[in-house]
């Protein structure tokens, strides 16, 4: 016998017949919360380089790519460039997570890093205003920042 003469097998043989039904196992190998941790960890470093309206969205409902935006303005260029440099920083060494890629460090109007799970958008107010990507991602959960031990100054 071989293998196309064999049945279809039954959702008996393995745990869930549908692959997505359990996206955290299938996509997130790691889960929500060491995404959360790294949302925590970014946002924490913009915080601490007074970046302005620091936001942690949850958009893990959204996107099957990613788990966590964070969200933060800067009043200048080199204040954008310190929180993308320090996040890295903080996420590779302290997190042990890596940058899988980084966009828009040369104009420094919208930087985006990429850690996979997390992405981080640094903006300057005016371009933030623009794009708006609270609205955009309008269904993503915000999670306040006392929840994740954070103040904004």
């Amino acid at each position: 016998m071989n293998l196309s003469d064999q049945p279809p097998s039954s959702s008996n043989d393995t745990p869930s017949a549908d692959p997505m039904a359990h996206p955290s196992r299938a996509i997130r190998p790691h889960g929500l919360e060491d995404a959360r941790k790294l949302a925590t960890e970014a946002a924490r470093v913009a915080l601490d380089n007074n970046g302005q309206d620091v936001m942690v969205l949850n958009v893990s409902e959204q996107s099957a790519e990613f788990d966590f935006f964070v969200i933060a303005t800067g009043t200048s260029r080199r204040q954008l460039h310190a929180i993308s440099e320090q996040t890295d920083d903080a996420l590779e060494k302290g997190l042990g997570d890596r940058r899988q890629g980084i966009e828009g460090y040369q104009e420094s109007s919208w930087i985006v890093l990429d850690y996979g799970s997390l992405v981080v958008h640094l903006f300057d107010e005016e371009t933030r205003e623009y794009y708006d990507l609270e609205s955009l991602w309008a269904d993503a959960t915000p999670i306040p920042l006392s929840d994740l031990g954070l103040t904004q100054r």
